[in-house]
Order: structure tokens, then C-alpha cells, then sequence
């Protein structure tokens, strides 16, 4: 009886709407889902969805944490041993940079330019520049996760099979389109503001964002095209970040939905699926690390005790350290660029022979203090630490590239596509295969340590053609094939 009583006094509310309207059709519009998208609401979605797609823990999106053994699996270990299409893994991380990224971005740029009773040409202008920084920011990641991937067809919908193009190409064009945001912000006028999430309209942020991200980009080609990554790093090198203060981070919040992915995959989940690598955990312990009660918690089976599993084996949760509170609190940021990251990319450019002042030593000393400063460290820890023979540049083992690696690989932690990245370019560390994952290579592939994503099986099925010449004109479509800038 309430059911019908309800439905009849929603019909005569409705009744009383319509006879009072003078235009019926307004009741076509849909106040929740607006005919016109702002550039600004475009730009905020886009830059979350990448935020939490560098951040996730899901194992259906991101396993980088897992490739560079900063932690491992308990139960399910699939991802640890680089099944990759268990769960269409690359097909969603493939899927997420083209479509709720660099799309929403590029529409973003297309707005702003017909929202000129709202905007300044200022302000239309920085949008458009952040807009391509961060498209270039994923164009990156996908060529440094693929290889050849589509660019010049990539965004036509009518077109279903696009066809691929060479990495160093593409690498070419986007190099120069974030030249060409870099030149057109105009840092004493505002972008997207409130909309910002990531730097809060802050436009000389954002160009330190730009240049920190063509550093990157220049020491990523440093053996692959020696002129051009001279030239990248020498532009960028006065101007990205120069202190933990600048650090380019998202913001999270500590109540859903504008949470860390990391809180959402290990607290409010109820799941017990990550403990740390045995490896990295073991290098930790091996130099004393201040840092390693930040990175991870001491076993619940004995609290004085930190312990790691060896990748690909089986844990059991209470006996071994799990990811530190720190890092898994829902407020915690996602760090897209740090003071030490660009610090130890200083250090390895005078190696290299380029002039980017002062010296290696002197990076790479910086590299280390802020980083500890970074995860809430003293200098008295800092000073302790660095007077370690094993640390110190001066007396520390190994060649420059194994130095540097060492240490990034430890300041990169909880950033694990970009630890990937630099340990592939590096060599080092060293790395053992994960147990039990050699079933998860291709016929004829030797096992060993991942070194790019395979392609997604979507492409395989529905763009075969453009799939298998992009497959053999990076080499095979394999686990271990080295990609363009990965020479030696």
C-alpha cells in the first residue's frame, strides 16, 4: 500500500511540475549529466585517473612494485612471476593512459579554446601548456612500458586499428611538444585553478614539472642518442626542482572517494596481499637505513623483528614486514617528481660528460640526504648513513651507474614504474628472477628480469596487423626484449 500511495503522489508532483512549465523539453536536460563538459572538469579527471594509475597497488593496473622486488606477493602470485594477461594487465594500463588520459586531456585543450566569454587568452593559453605536459608525461610512460606504440592515428575513433609507430619518433615529436608547452606558459597569469589538483595553479610549478620531466626524458636517452639527451638535460637541468619543498606530488584526502589507490588496496580492501621483497628488505637491513621503519613495519609475528620474502614464494602475512602505515594512510600523497630523483639524475649527466655544475660526488650526496629527509629522517641519520664506506661516493663499491642505481633504487620507493625504469637504464640492481615464474615465458625466451610489458592481447585480437609489424620492429613481442633507449 505505501508503494502505491508513493507512486501516486510522485505522479501528481510531477503533474503539478509539468503544468507549470511553459517548455516541456527542459525536461530532456539531465542536471547530472551536463550537455557541456568545462575544460576544467576534464582536465581534473584526467589528472586524477593518472595520479592513481602511477599509485595504484592493483594488481590489475600496476605491478611495478612487484618487477623491482620492492615487495612480493603472499597467496597470489601471479603478477610477482610476470603473468601479464591473467588479468589483462597491460590491456588496462594501455587502456588508461590512451582513454582517460591523454583523451580527456586533448579535449580539455579543445574547450578551452571556446570558452573564451570565461577565460582570458592568458588563461586558455596555461591550460593548453599543462595539458601537453601532461600528455607528454603519458606518451612517456607508454613508450617506456611498450616500446612502439600508436601516436599519429591514436586518437580517431573511426579509425579501430591504428598503426604503430617507431618509439624514437615518437619520442622526437612529444620531446618537442613539451618544448613547446614549456614556451608558452606564461607563469604571471593563472590555468585551471581550483581545478588544479597537483599544483594548485601554481604555474612556475608547473614549469619546474615540465623541466624535471624533460630531465628525465634526456638522461632516459643518454646512450641512445647522446647529442639530443645532452641537449635535453643542459635546457632543463637549472630549472627543475631544487628542494624537497618543490617535491610534485597529488594530494589526497583521508576521506573516500579522493583517497590514496594504496589506502584503497591495503586498508579499506580487508587484504592481506603485500609483504616486502626479501631483496630489498635485505638491503635495508645491510646498510642500517633509517628509512626502513618509514617503508615498512616490523612482523606482527615478532614486532622487533623486519623480515622479507623471496619473490615469488609464498608468505604467510604476520611473518614478514608489510608496507610501512606511512605510506598506506589514505592522505598520503603520490609523488610524480622528487628533489632526490633529479639530484642523482645530476650526478650520473657529469659522469657522462655533461656540464649540468658541480660535482657527481656532490649530487649524489644531495640525492641521498634529501631523499632522507623526504621520508621524515634527521641529518644526524642523514650524516650517519652517509659516513657508511658502503654509501659514501668516494668509497662505496662498484662503478658510477651501480652507485647511483643502488641509491635510487632506494629513494624511489613507492614509485615503482619509475624505480623500473631507471634500474632498466642503470643495470642495476641486479635482480633475481622471481621463483616459480618461468611458465610465464614465451617459447624460447630465457627467463629473466622484465624489462618492458608485453602488448595488450586486445591489440593482438582486434589490430592484428599493426600489432605484429610493431612486434617484430621492436624485435619480439617479449618480457625481456630491451627497448630502444635500453642499449646496454
Amino acid at each position: 500500500m505505501k508503494k502505491i500511495l508513493y507512486s501516486f503522489f510522485l505522479l501528481g508532483a510531477l503533474s503539478a511540475i509539468v503544468s507549470c512549465r511553459k517548455n516541456i523539453t527542459d525536461l530532456n536536460n539531465n542536471p547530472t549529466r551536463p550537455s557541456v563538459v568545462t575544460s576544467a572538469s576534464l582536465f581534473s579527471n584526467a589528472s586524477v585517473n593518472l595520479a592513481d594509475e602511477m599509485a595504484s597497488t592493483n594488481v590489475n593496473n600496476n605491478n611495478f612494485r612487484l618487477f623491482v622486488q620492492y615487495w612480493t606477493e603472499t597467496i597470489y602470485r601471479d603478477e610477482t612471476r610476470y603473468n601479464l594477461n591473467g588479468r589483462s594487465i597491460t590491456d588496462r594500463w594501455f587502456a588508461t593512459f590512451y582513454r582517460d588520459v591523454i583523451k580527456d586531456l586533448t579535449e580539455a585543450s579543445k574547450v578551452a579554446e571556446t570558452e573564451t566569454l570565461s577565460l582570458s587568452e592568458v588563461q586558455i593559453k596555461n591550460r593548453k601548456a599543462i595539458d601537453e605536459i601532461l600528455i607528454v608525461y603519458s606518451y612517456y610512460t607508454l613508450l617506456t612500458s611498450f616500446g612502439n606504440i600508436p601516436y599519429d592515428q591514436a586518437l580517431d575513433i573511426n579509425n579501430l586499428q591504428p598503426q604503430y609507430d617507431d618509439a624514437a619518433q615518437v619520442f622526437d615529436k612529444i620531446a618537442t611538444r613539451l618544448d613547446a608547452a614549456l614556451s608558452a606558459l606564461d607563469v604571471s597569469g593563472s590555468g585551471y585553478g581550483s581545478a588544479d589538483l597537483i599544483l594548485k595553479d601554481d604555474l612556475a610549478g608547473w614549469k619546474r614539472f615540465g623541466n624535471s620531466l624533460k630531465m628525465r626524458m634526456g638522461m632516459l636517452i643518454v646512450d641512445a642518442s647522446p647529442a639530443k639527451a645532452q641537449a635535453m638535460v643542459l635546457s632543463a637541468a637549472p630549472n627543475v626542482i631544487s628542494s624537497n619543498a618543490e617535491n610534485i606530488q597529488m594530494q589526497y584526502l583521508s576521506a573516500p572517494p579522493n583517497t590514496n589507490p594504496v589506502w584503497e588496496d591495503l586498508i579499506q580492501s580487508g587484504r592481506h596481499d603485500f609483504v616486502a621483497a626479501k631483496p630489498f628488505l635485505d638491503t635495508l637491513k645491510k646498510y642500517s637505513d633509517p628509512r626502513l621503519p618509514k617503508f615498512f613495519n616490523p612482523t606482527i609475528t615478532d614486532g622487533a623483528l623486519y623480515v622479507g620474502q623471496t619473490p615469488g614464494v609464498g608468505a604467510t602475512f604476520n611473518d614478514f614486514s608489510a608496507p610501512a602505515s606511512a605510506i598506506s594512510s589514505p592522505q598520503a600523497p603520490y609523488t610524480f617528481f622528487s628533489y632526490a630523483e633529479m639530484e642523482f639524475y645530476k650526478a650520473e649527466a657529469i659522469e657522462r660528460g655533461i656540464a649540468v655544475g658541480g660535482t657527481a660526488a656532490q649530487h649524489y650526496k644531495n640525492g641521498v640526504y634529501a631523499s632522507i629527509e623526504e621520508w621524515g629522517g634527521t641529518m644526524s641519520q642523514a650524516d650517519a648513513y652517509y659516513a657508511m664506506p658502503a654509501v659514501n661516493y668516494a668509497t662505496a663499491p662498484g662503478t658510477y651507474k651501480q652507485k647511483i642505481g643502488l641509491q635510487s633504487w632506494i629513494a624511489l620507493y613507492n614509485r615503482g614504474y619509475d624505480a623500473w625504469t631507471q634500474m632498466r637504464r642503470l643495470d642495476y640492481p641486479i635482480l633475481p628472477v622471481p621463483s616459480g615464474s618461468a611458465s610465464n615465458f614465451a617459447d624460447q625466451e630465457t627467463p629473466a628480469i622484465i624489462t618492458r610489458l608485453t602488448y595488450p592481447v586486445v591489440e593482438q585480437n582486434l589490430n592484428k596487423t599493426s600489432y605484429e609489424a610493431a612486434a617484430a620492429a621492436i624485435g619480439k613481442d617479449w618480457k625481456t626484449q630491451k627497448l630502444w633507449f635500453d642499449k646496454f
